[in-house]
């Protein structure tokens, strides 16, 4: 996408009407959350976010308009390089993040993967039967250790049944954003599709603290979906012998962006395990 989206759709936040930012909202976040997998939308995409913002077609026409747009398409270059997926996605995460429901189970977390990617992943919506590794840029090529895909049942049904027997009552914004932080990176861990974890598991987080009655903004997703990872990884890998150690500090710090409005400078070189601050 060559034009700045960000600021072409913040225009529409700036007019102040309700139902444009929530519409601007979910479009920003959607667009954004593509780097977490190096993927960039189109300018096609662009135009037709604004016709939906706009109120001209609804988020289902839109969608329609996506995948009419890439059935017709003979850009080969475009399509292989990410664009047709990352538009596809994209749309179908404005739809959800516009959805008034939401379940706090790992069968709605299995939805929200098969929703999103139908069409464009063969194994949309079901559970990985093999065990995999991803090389991260964040840990030198080394990569975190999700998984075993045999534990993977087991794994999702702990995490939730703890999570729904928490009580956040009388607990600080800080001790808050650490809960949130740690379940976050405890469910990301598990890793339990093929593909796609990290945003399905981006949509998931921000339905669930939604039901919690936060309302979540969109420079957090829109300008650092690709920290949000990285924070991620870091927080479910450790080198002992090399002097890394797992940590939620990095997504505790994201998290505090997102919730309350903190101002903590998210850049990724931080995250790199050779990265030592300036004295």
């Amino acid at each position: 996408m060559q034009k700045d989206w960000y600021q072409d759709l913040n225009e529409y936040i700036r007019l102040g009407e309700p139902k444009l930012e929530e519409k601007t909202v979910a479009w920003q976040t959607a667009i954004g959350l593509q780097a977490v997998d190096g993927l960039s939308t189109s300018d096609y995409l662009l135009e037709t976010a604004k016709e939906n913002i706009e109120g001209k077609i609804t988020i289902s026409e839109a969608n329609d308009k996506i995948s009419s747009y890439y059935e017709e398409c003979n850009d080969r270059k475009a399509i292989e390089a990410g664009t047709k997926e990352a538009d596809i996605v994209a749309g179908r995460i404005t739809a959800i993040l516009g959805e008034k429901t939401f379940s706090f189970s790992p069968a709605y977390w299995i939805s929200i993967h098969k929703n999103l990617f139908a069409n464009v992943f063969a194994h949309a919506g079901e559970v990985r039967t093999y065990n995999i590794s991803k090389n991260e840029w964040v840990l030198n090529g080394k990569s975190v250790f999700y998984a075993s895909y045999d534990s993977i049942s087991m794994t999702l049904d702990y995490d939730f049944n703890t999570e729904k027997r928490f009580s956040y009552r009388n607990l600080s914004e800080s001790e808050i954003v650490k809960h949130i932080a740690k379940f976050t990176c405890d469910i990301w861990q598990i890793h339990p599709f093929c593909e796609g974890n990290t945003r399905s598991t981006a949509v998931f987080i921000i339905k669930y603290l939604n039901s919690l009655g936060y309302s979540t903004g969109n420079e957090a997703f829109a300008k650092d979906s690709w920290y949000f990872r990285n924070a991620l990884v870091r927080a479910n890998y450790n080198d002992l012998q090399n002097g890394v150690h797992a940590t939620t500090v990095y997504l505790e710090k994201f998290f505090e962006n997102l919730l309350y409005n903190g101002n903590n400078e998210l850049k990724n070189r931080y995250l790199h395990i050779d990265w030592h601050e300036e004295k």
